[in-house]
């Protein structure tokens, strides 16, 4: 087993990075920042000036906002500011109504919000500034996407976030590997990690949502109605991506719905957890099993996550279906050096999967994870691992690991703005 100390920060580290969400994240910031101005205010503000990272901007540009048809920072500053509640944190949008959006709506269209892109800050960042007479009200949002580190009134700092001793904690548990994530995940006593169930049911529940509603583009509907019409073979794979796809579709269109998130991603905590579900289903697995693969892949998400920092031009799908391969391969038996292979496989394929904002589209990429995810179980259980001679794979997992880390935070930054600029001239 793991020692206690190191089990401990672990368990805090899964509760810290799986928590639910209400929308994407990239907009619900923005929405907590406004909403957390609008309430130290006290009233609603006549003129919100909001000013974000390149990321947060992409990200929120065309997807859903949760509890409407409509899509974009605009909509999602608006009901913050109308709706919002900011003590709910990634669920602060949860109480929108359809009176709110149209009041929302009214709001936009009257001039009383501007957003632009802020330079020279964190890869995620919010400043949310919001006017009312002769009072102004800024909060900034840096790193985390419910991480407030300044609220001031006026000219008055009325809350300043310093490094605390518990973050300096939990960014010890970051500091894990592979071989402790697999010993924790094998050993840990159940009652300490049986709430990943409660946790991937909520995802569950926004994939059958997405299945009963054909929300967004559709893409897990289709699949489970071409499996149904034994058009697909009702294999691991085929149902695994029509489950999961559908979670993604549900959420990327704005269902009022929590999705599970992992490392402040919904669609990445869909994409560690759904695979694994539908794979348990197929083969009939044992509660336990369920449980410690669910462990498995989520702390390999985190424990990869953490490399490539929270907001990047690297689709997060492959983080998360990466986590998803060794929770799969974990459920088929697999043991600590075929999990390894899994990643390789994963890292050797996915890698290079680009980021272009938050969108109905997002539901393919992570169809095409789960795909692969099963492939690199499968493969990695018949002894196939990408060998350490290949491109940017290493013997040492750990090494691979921080090869992908590298490449999300250094190579593709110029990609960010290449890519924004294409959506913005469209």
């Amino acid at each position: 087993m793991v020692d206690a100390r190191r089990a401990e920060m672990l368990l805090r580290l899964l509760k810290k990075e799986v928590v639910p969400a209400v929308g994407c994240t990239e907009p619900i910031a923005v929405a907590l920042a406004v909403a957390k101005a609008k309430e130290t205010l006290g009233t609603l503000p006549e003129r919100i000036e909001i000013a974000t990272s390149l990321n947060i901007y992409k990200n929120g540009m065309g997807v859903g906002i949760p509890g409407t048809d409509k899509v974009g920072l605009p909509i999602a500053s608006a009901l913050g500011a109308i709706a919002g509640r900011s003590e709910k944190a990634l669920e602060v949008l949860a109480d929108v109504q359809p009176h709110h959006v149209d009041s929302a709506q009214k709001y936009i269209d009257d001039g009383h919000i501007s957003i632009s892109i802020a330079e020279n800050c964190d890869k995620l960042y919010v400043k949310a500034s919001a006017f009312a007479g002769p009072d102004c009200c800024t909060v900034e949002i840096v790193g985390s996407h419910t991480n407030i580190v300044s609220i001031k009134l006026n000219d008055q700092v009325i809350f300043h976030k310093e490094q605390e001793a518990e973050e300096a904690k939990d960014d010890e548990a970051y500091e894990t590997t592979m071989d402790e994530i697999f010993e924790f995940a094998k050993t840990q006593p159940l009652e300490d990690i049986r709430y990943i169930l409660d946790a991937a049911q909520v995802n569950k529940e926004l994939s059958n949502y997405g299945l009963a509603h054909r929300s967004g583009m559709g893409i897990g509907a289709t699949l489970l109605s071409w499996i149904s019409r034994r058009k697909l073979n009702d294999d691991f794979s085929n149902y695994a991506m029509a489950l999961t796809a559908a979670a993604s579709d549900a959420r990327m269109s704005g269902a009022l719905l929590p999705a599970m998130s992992n490392s402040g991603s919904g669609n990445q905590g869909i994409t560690a957890m759904m695979p694994v579900l539908a794979t348990a289903e197929k083969l009939g697995s044992n509660e336990e099993d369920v449980i410690r693969a669910l462990i498995l892949s989520n702390l390999t998400a985190i424990h990869i996550k953490h490399g490539f920092g929270r907001l990047s031009a690297a689709c997060g799908c492959v983080v998360a279906s990466t986590g998803a391969a060794c929770g799969v391969c974990y459920l088929l038996g697999g043991n600590l050096i075929q999990i390894k292979n899994a990643i390789k496989n994963m890292i050797g394929n996915l890698t290079g999967m680009v980021c272009d904002g938050a969108k109905l589209g997002c539901a393919l990429k992570v169809a095409s994870g789960t795909s692969a995810a099963l492939q690199a179980a499968i493969l990695a259980l018949e002894g196939v691992g990408v060998p350490g001679s290949n491109g940017i794979i290493e013997d040492d997992v750990e090494r691979t690991i921080n090869n992908i880390g590298t490449i999300a935070n250094e190579a593709m930054n110029d990609a960010d703005r290449v890519i924004l600029n294409i959506m913005l001239s469209k």
